[in-house]
Order: structure tokens, then sequence, then C-alpha cells
């Protein structure tokens, strides 16, 4: 068998066989393939990638997402490396590359997040299980009726403060909860803001992720010093990944939504 792909960047990938020795550097994609059944065939992984947890801590690790150890993964003898646009970097892509054929996914909003689990299940053979987790993500996750209307801004990094800005998952999901997000226009992903910029945007709630900065209990004072009239929740970040999380992720959104409906009465 030999099989010529377009991945998500529109990048031709020539893969000779179903793949039997893959490595993921990204996390969510990692725990994907394990919902699909995949575990035998997983040889590599980041050391970001957790979940699920106990059984991924048998994957040996080959860095992180934004640097490999590139002799650990020739040894590895992958013959699919798989990378998401917003994870990882184009120069790793271009090195691995000359190790394995490198399918590269991209995942901007929700439907994206469906379309990558799909093509996990075309690439490895497994497109009934992919369908099936598709279904079950679909049928876990809030849908498009919330009605809310909220100015929120989704904050993931202090010193300085990042917040999630526009053509991110993230983004899509606060919509998808009835938010509006003041910091999605600029050109950033995740752009750096100001205390003077949060006060200005006229937050009904701020969001403070576990991850990739662990916020906590103790740093809520801190930003209601600054925006005493918005209401402040710590959220579980890992909540917010895309693909198989979503089937767990989506009663945990229904929750935190209804907390704050509560609080914004």
């Amino acid at each position: 068998m030999s099989l010529l792909l377009t991945d998500h960047l529109g990048r031709h990938v020539n893969l000779s066989t179903v793949p039997k020795r893959i490595i993921s550097i990204c996390p969510a994609i990692t725990e994907t393939l394990f919902a699909l059944g995949l575990e035998k065939e997983i040889v590599g992984r980041t050391k970001y990638c957790i979940f699920p947890k106990e059984v991924v801590e048998n994957v040996p690790i080959v860095g992180g997402t934004k640097e490999v150890n590139e002799e650990t993964i020739r040894k590895l003898q992958p013959d699919l490396i798989l990378a998401e646009k917003e994870e990882n970097t184009k120069e790793i892509v271009l090195a691995l590359e000359k190790i394995a054929p490198v399918f590269v996914l991209e995942v901007q909003k929700i439907d994206d997040s469906y379309r990558l689990i799909e093509t996990l299940g075309l690439l490895t053979n497994r497109e009934k299980k992919a369908n099936h987790l598709t279904a079950s993500c679909k049928t876990s996750f809030p849908d498009r009726s919330y009605k809310q209307n909220l100015n929120a801004a989704y904050v993931i990094w202090r010193k300085p403060y990042m917040v999630v800005g526009g053509t991110t998952y993230i983004n899509d999901v606060l919509h998808t909860l009835g938010f509006q997000n003041p910091f999605e226009k600029g050109e950033s992903r995740y752009p750096i803001v100001t205390k003077e910029e949060l006060a200005d945007a006229n937050l009904d709630v701020l969001l403070l992720a576990s991850e990739p900065f662990p916020f906590q209990e103790k740093h809520l004072a801190e930003f209601q010093a600054f925006l005493p009239n918005t209401k402040i929740f710590l959220v579980d970040g890992e909540m917010f990944w895309y693909g198989a999380k979503m089937v767990i992720a989506g009663a945990y959104l229904k929750k935190l939504t209804k907390k704050i409906e509560k609080s914004t009465i």
C-alpha cells in the first residue's frame, strides 16, 4: 500500500503502510490516539502528554512540544509522526520530516476537533472507532444555545498576563457557552494584555486557567483588585482541551456555565 495524503496545512504526506510505530508531539493528539485503541502503536510522546494517566507513562518521552530530541525520535524508528500547527513549530516539522512522514493537524474551532478525530481514524485504519468517538463528543459537548452574551476573558499566563485571542479552539468554546471575548479581534492568538486593558474591556467574567500557568485561589485577589466588578472563576484548563477530552469536558463546561449564570444574575 502507498497512500499519498494531504495534511491540514496542505502538505503532501506519503504513507507506505498503515502506521505501526507512531510518535505524537501534541498532548491532545496522544490522548485521542489512546481513545482510538492505538496503545500498541504509540512509541513516543512529549512530556506534556499526560493522558490517559498511568497508561501513557509507559510510552517513551521524546521532548516537549516546542523542542524535541531528534536522536531519540530516530532511534524509535517511527513510521508516522503527528504534530499540530499551534502546539508545534515549523522548525520541528521540517527537521522531523527527514526522519519519518510528519502529518500536521490544525484545530482552531470545535468542528476542527471533530475533523482531527476523524483524520486520526483515517490515518490509522480506525475509522469506525473515530466515528464513534466523534459522536460521543458531540453528545456530551454543549450546543450553541446559550444566550448569555457576557464579556469574558480566559487567562492562560501571568507575568505577563496572556489571554486567549481569536482563531483558537478555546475562543470557540467561549462562544459556544455564550461569552463574547473582547480580545479576539487582534492578530495574536494569545495576546499579552495589561491590567489597564483588562479593566477597559468591561469584563463580566474572568476565567483563570489551571494550565499552562497554574492559577490558584491565591491569585484571585490580584485580579479582583483592578477588576472589582468582574466575577472571577478558576477553571480546569484541561477541560478546554480538544479531541478525546471533549467526552468528559462537556459535563464540566455545562456545570461551569450554570455556576456563572447564577453568579451574574
